[in-house]
């Protein structure tokens, strides 16, 4: 399957390239790019997600994902930790998380890869009752502990339908998420198999934290 969707993979984004090139989709990661993402691990097993680029390498992946865990950490190809995600538990009425960078350790709250010490974002599950119609699914904020946190981002559309956005404070797209189709026939791949488009300027591995918090809060 896996190899399927590397040849897939490239045949789809060229076609991408050649019917919006308008739009500047390009595969590099200083001017964005275009990730498979498969919510499969490739451990046996484990649970967890696989993230392919447009020529078909392996650029992401998880593996510690069963049901709901309280920590998600997201790996590199060669398995080293990028972000570590954190549910928190003192709102247990609002699904929230903390990001850090690296790999968090437990028991002196610091992380192993990096020296900063504390999260660098908090993701929070948008809920209103007032507006059952909302399509706002999560606000993702600069992380202070002893001031107000400031809004960094919004998340909106249907993630069940694979059908996302991530704006900035400006409501410009920085990151979107997209059924994937076959380049030929235009058949969906479902749930399982979907495109992350990130825009340039914008962290890929962050954008990938976010679906994974996203899957996590609306599967």
């Amino acid at each position: 399957m896996f190899l399927f969707l590397k040849s897939l993979s490239r045949s789809v984004h060229h076609e991408e390239q050649q019917e919006e090139s308008d739009q500047k989709y390009l595969k590099k990661i200083d001017h964005g790019m275009s990730l498979t993402v498969w919510r499969k691990s490739l451990v046996i097993s484990c649970n967890g997600f696989t993230v392919i680029d447009s020529q078909g390498n392996l650029v992401y992946r998880v593996d510690n994902y069963i049901g709901h865990p309280e920590e998600l950490t997201l790996m590199d190809a060669s398995g080293k930790s990028l972000l570590t995600m954190r549910r928190r538990k003192k709102l247990a009425m609002v699904d929230s998380w903390f990001v850090y960078e690296g790999d968090r350790d437990h028991e002196n709250c610091r992380t192993t890869t990096t020296t900063k010490k504390r999260p660098v974002f908090c993701v929070k599950k948008h809920i209103n009752i007032l507006q059952s119609n909302s399509n706002v699914l999560a606000h993702v904020s600069y992380y202070h502990e002893r001031s107000s946190k400031r809004s960094a981002y919004t998340v909106e559309g249907s993630y069940m339908n694979r059908s996302c956005k991530v704006l900035d404070e400006w409501r410009r797209v920085v990151a979107e998420i997209r059924r994937k189709e076959a380049a030929k026939t235009g058949a969906s791949f479902g749930v399982d198999v979907f495109v992350l488009v990130v825009e340039p300027g914008f962290d890929p591995g962050f954008a990938m934290a976010l679906v994974l918090l996203l899957d996590q809060m609306f599967s």
